[in-house]
């Protein structure tokens, strides 16, 4: 059994990346509250929002544009970065290691550290697909999936995924592997 501490939220926090990064889907943007402008729903996200801060903001918005429909289907890599600064407190913050669609080179996008401080952030390429050319399908979309199957809830995660934007490739490996425990 795997132990894990998780806190009650609607939001994804650093310290749910203690144990390393993680990398998502996004499947939307909508608004967000008056503390973070905007919500990222993620494919792979449990049901939580990701809530960017201004400069991750900035570093989507350079990478990919300020579409929010463009983003869907996309991925990010994050991370916890425990030299984030809030205030004279360093409590740790979400930053982004790599994305999707910005080529093979590392992408430097200059963003505010601290009132009056600029520097330079980079974020390494995601690739868009496997090295045989097929979409990635990440390790919680499998698990997910295997606990859908094994509870025989295929059509209710379907839904969930379907609600959530997900890309097609997850949604034909979702019935891919139901189709193949048949």
């Amino acid at each position: 059994m795997k132990v894990t501490a998780e806190p009650r939220s609607d939001q994804w926090n650093a310290d749910d990346f203690t144990g390393g990064p993680r990398t998502f889907t996004i499947a939307g943007v909508r608004k967000g509250t008056a503390e973070q402008k905007y919500d990222i729903d993620l494919v792979e996200g449990e049901g939580r929002a990701w809530r960017p801060p201004l400069g991750m903001l900035r570093v989507l918005m350079s990478a990919w544009g300020d579409e929010a429909d463009v983003w869907k289907g996309r991925r990010v890599t994050l991370f916890k970065d425990a030299t984030v600064r809030f205030g004279k407190d360093v409590p740790g913050g979400i930053r982004i290691s790599h994305l999707s669609h910005i080529g093979n080179k590392p992408l430097d996008v200059p963003i505010t550290i601290a009132r009056g401080t600029r520097r330079t952030y980079t974020v390494q390429p995601l690739p868009d697909a496997g090295a045989s050319g097929q979409q990635i399908i990440s390790d919680k979309v499998k698990a997910d999936t295997a606990k859908a199957i094994a509870e025989n809830n295929v059509a209710a995660y379907l839904e969930y995924l379907a609600a959530n934007s997900a890309p097609p490739h997850i949604i034909d490996y979702v019935n891919t592997q139901a189709g193949a425990t048949q």
